[in-house]
């Protein structure tokens, strides 16, 4: 177990540094996923920067996830979805979305512009992954940028998520895959909430540093 995302963060960099990326880019997955980049970034010396996707639920279940969107609005399909919604409802969905995405992120980076990721070696981080659904919309919306490598670093996730995750990077780091996963939380001794002011002010902090 990790005692919190900050010990996290540092177990994460740590096996990061093997990999010895040229000006590496540290996209983080909001909110508990800031908390977790910021270490990373920190013992990079790395650029941080968020990076969304959300769920699409069904619509006799708005907690049963058929899909996911990345901020471009780009659909991606549960590949466990045969409950037959009409492909016009997620469409729907997805372009609202788009628009909460866009106005999230707009906030968490206080209206700055997204960091450019053509041609950076690119770390993607989150808190953990349970199915990755969300991750992979956001893992396939990084790859459209034409990164020069991408890598996923995650404290804990199931094998089977991260095995579903492999193709679409260069490397993955995830040190804890458990055989019986319920949640992430359960792999953290202090899993507090993480607040939208918090990873506003984690941001701009970031932004500060390099200006």
């Amino acid at each position: 177990m990790f005692r919190d995302r900050t010990e996290a963060g540092r177990v994460l960099a740590g096996a990061l540094k093997e990999y010895e990326m040229d000006s590496p880019l540290v996209l983080a997955i909001p909110r508990g996923g800031v908390v977790v980049g910021r270490e990373v970034a920190l013992a990079l010396g790395a650029p941080l920067d968020v990076v969304m996707a959300k769920k699409i639920g069904a619509p006799y279940n708005p907690e049963f996830a058929i899909a996911a969107a990345g901020p471009d609005g780009k659909v991606l399909f549960s590949p466990d979805i045969r409950d037959g919604t009409p492909r016009s409802y997620v469409m729907d969905r997805a372009a609202e979305v788009r628009k909460a995405i866009e106005r999230s992120l707009a906030a968490f980076r206080s209206n700055r512009p997204e960091k450019p990721i053509q041609g950076m070696n690119v770390v993607v981080v989150d808190d953990g992954l349970a199915t990755g659904l969300t991750a992979m919309a956001a893992l396939q919306y990084i790859r459209r940028k034409e990164p020069r490598r991408l890598f996923l670093a995650v404290p804990v996730a199931p094998q089977e998520t991260i095995e579903s995750l492999e193709p679409l990077v260069d490397g993955v780091i995830c040190p804890l895959r458990p055989p019986v996963f319920y949640s992430v939380g359960e792999w953290y001794i202090s899993f507090d909430q993480i607040s939208d002011e918090e990873v506003r002010r984690i941001l701009d902090e970031f932004a500060e540093k390099t200006h």
